[in-house]
């Protein structure tokens, strides 16, 4: 990066939080009456628009909510963007979000971010501090230390902030909330929750990374690792192939646990545990994340509450115990993770089973409802249950909504913030293949000194580090 074209973003930078300490933003930024229309379409820049991200351009655009004004990502024009660029031709184009940002700050309302996990955290932060609302793919960050720099920025900067696990505006959310506030689901003590899908990294095994390959010319590597700490290119690690590195994924946890327990942890209030145990590793690597793993997160009492233990199964054939009488719950709408699928052979879908006072309760993931087991406790309750609301908006149309201050955004920061330091801590656990103690006070893991130095990650890169003093 050349000197000018840094010294040109620190100012844009500085600029915009000027204008944040003025309150200097429109309507559509904070939902207040300063002149524009609630009714008027969000001006909306996304940020990978390739794979998953082309499902969430399109998902946005969808709701009719949004007017597409900007496009970013380090492979424009590579064979997975076709398509968003096809249907959005007239649309300014940029590799670099930090050169978008220069160039149309003032013409861009809101943000979605969909680059892999590890990229999230720079282009959310430079976004916020500039007074734009943000949507941002699961989990929220790579770290536990850059969700919680996140989680503060959200304060700070007043915006809407929504995190992609879309079951949090769909039946689920609403069934899940209902049936706490009427005391159906209480004194949770036991959550089994699973993934045994097959996995891009199911069968390999690596002593070291990838050897270099020449950099085409067809992507911004530098733009590509962000943050993260200096790699040699190889095309293996592009088009998802990411998730399967602990340097640039969050593993099966990070990916499918926010679609399966994020309910739960919201309304049960779980928040961070003070234990994350790795219980059972199958090919554990310094490089890529297990063949399986189970991984208990301990939860302590809150207020009358009692201490949940939460067991994370994944692997094809590392299956969860399930209670007899018990029934998949198979959603067709759940979309099969990239490079993988859903459920192994003679294995479950993904899912929970929710243990409390007195019921038991089988759940899949994302939308999918709650049913009571077994049939015939099912049965039983059926009178007692009570009305469930629908869901007003769809995950991406609430977003959109809360930008233009008409409703709240359901999985903002500050709610997805704990539930992915969470799985962050049980990323850590796999790496480490230990038990961690934590204290929530000082959030530091007490008894491991890696693991604890694996809160912050790994320290950002030379020209990335001011993204952390946002």
């Amino acid at each position: 990066m050349n000197k000018t074209y840094t010294d040109l973003h620190r100012r844009t930078f500085l600029k915009g939080v000027l204008a944040v300490g003025a309150l200097s933003f429109s309507s559509r930024l904070l939902g207040q009456s300063t002149g524009s229309l609630p009714g008027d379409k969000v001006r909306l820049a996304c940020v990978g628009i390739g794979n998953r991200g082309a499902d969430v351009v399109n998902s946005l655009h969808a709701t009719g909510l949004a007017e597409i004004v900007a496009l970013c990502d380090t492979e424009m024009e590579a064979p997975h963007t076709q398509n968003i660029l096809k249907k959005f031709p007239n649309v300014p184009r940029f590799r670099d979000f930090r050169k978008m940002f220069d160039k149309m700050e003032k013409q861009i309302d809101a943000v979605c971010v969909s680059t892999p996990d590890f990229s999230h955290f720079p282009i959310t932060m430079l976004a916020m501090s500039l007074g734009k609302p943000v949507y941002v793919e699961k989990p929220m960050a790579h770290s536990f230390k850059q969700i919680e720099l996140m989680m503060a920025a959200e304060k700070k900067y007043k915006v809407a902030t929504q995190m992609g696990n879309q079951g949090h505006s769909q039946a689920n959310y609403f069934q899940f909330k209902a049936w706490v506030d009427a005391g159906i689901i209480k004194n949770v003590t036991k959550i089994t929750a699973f993934m045994n899908g097959a996995r891009r990294w199911h069968g390999k095994n690596y002593s070291d990374y990838l050897p270099k390959q020449p950099i085409p010319d067809s992507i911004d590597w530098d733009g590509w690792l962000a943050t993260a700490q200096e790699h040699n290119y190889n095309k293996g690690y592009l088009n998802g192939e990411w998730r399967s590195w602990y340097d640039f994924g969050n593993g099966a946890l990070g990916d499918w646990g926010a679609h399966i327990f994020d309910t739960a942890h919201e309304f049960l209030d779980l928040g961070l545990p003070t234990e994350v145990e790795a219980v059972k590793l199958v090919g554990h690597s310094n490089f890529i994340f297990p063949q399986a793993s189970t991984l208990a997160f301990r939860f302590p009492a809150r207020g009358s509450k009692p201490p949940v233990e939460l067991t994370w199964y994944d692997g094809q054939n590392n299956l969860p115990p399930l209670p007899s009488g018990d029934e998949a719950v198979i959603d067709p709408n759940i979309p099969p993770p990239t490079g993988g699928s859903v459920g192994s052979k003679n294995a479950p879908p993904p899912g929970k089973v929710i243990y409390g006072e007195g019921l038991a309760f089988r759940g899949g993931s994302h939308g999918s409802t709650l049913n009571i087991i077994p049939k015939e406790k099912a049965k039983e309750m059926a009178s007692k249950l009570p009305e469930v609301p629908k869901s007003p908006s769809n995950h991406f149309a609430n977003f959109l909504k809360a930008c233009q201050g008409r409703e709240k955004c359901r999985s903002p920061f500050s709610v997805a913030g704990p539930l992915c330091q969470a799985m962050a801590m049980g990323v850590i656990a796999q790496r480490v293949n230990a038990k961690l103690v934590f204290d929530p006070k000082t959030k530091k893991i007490t008894n491991n000194k890696l693991a604890n130095e694996l809160m912050d990650g790994v320290p950002p890169r030379p020209g990335w580090e001011q993204y952390y003093k946002m």
